[in-house]
């Protein structure tokens, strides 16, 4: 998904997916909990995640392709990362992405409330993504609910090796760009496919698409 990249983002540029140097647009935003708190979970849970795998910056700039002064800013929380950069981030940790946002729980029922949701949206606003599953619920499968904009667009870049997604139009329609190729789907279609190849989502119709999204990491 493109979180995604942006999905959303990687949660839909036209949604082009941001440069690997770039993290000066805010587009992760909290209905409740704000931006700012999102700001300082994402920069605590990489400094986390960085240091359990005791990678220094520059090792992870080079297996994520994002920057080391990009890393630097989010994790010091003094940038509001776009959904590509967190996706490239996730990518190169070799965690969910939603490692990256959420804070560990182990209840056995964990509800998710709709107005708790850490919704991310899209520089233009033209895609969003709300999660479905509790942050850190599973390592395995993550799952959203995508609002794509009238003729919006949101391109991903691929996902860890192994990572597949599952996806269900609940309303309107969807054009799937995977690689080289492309498929339309209608209300109540569904498509998997291997998403660690570069992939979009496109809306080529006139009204807002709704879709289910289902993130299926390969088990380590």
């Amino acid at each position: 998904m493109s979180k995604p990249s942006t999905k959303s983002n990687e949660r839909g540029r036209p949604a082009r997916a941001a440069g690997a140097g770039e993290a000066s647009t805010p587009e992760v935003e909290g209905d409740d909990i704000g931006a700012a708190e999102l700001t300082r979970r994402v920069a605590e849970n990489l400094r986390l995640l960085r240091k359990q795998r005791d990678l220094s910056l520059d090792e992870l700039a080079a297996r994520s392709g994002v920057s080391r002064a990009t890393l630097s800013q989010v994790e010091t929380s003094k940038t509001n990362p776009t959904i590509a950069i967190l996706w490239k981030i996730a990518a190169g940790l070799g965690v969910p992405f939603a490692s990256l946002l959420g804070e560990e729980r182990v209840e056995r029922v964990r509800v998710l409330r709709r107005g708790d949701a850490q919704v991310l949206r899209s520089a233009d606003g033209r895609l969003e993504s709300r999660p479905l599953t509790p942050a850190g619920a599973s390592p395995l499968v993550e799952c959203y609910e995508l609002r794509l904009a009238p003729r919006g667009l949101s391109r991903s870049e691929p996902h860890a090796k192994g990572t597949c997604e599952s996806l269900t139009v609940l309303t309107g329609v969807l054009r799937l760009h995977v690689g080289d190729e492309v498929v339309e789907l209608g209300t109540g279609d569904s498509v998997f496919f291997e998403a660690d190849l570069a992939h979009a989502y496109e809306n080529p119709g006139r009204v807002e698409a709704r879709y289910h999204n289902a993130i299926v990491y390969p088990r380590a």
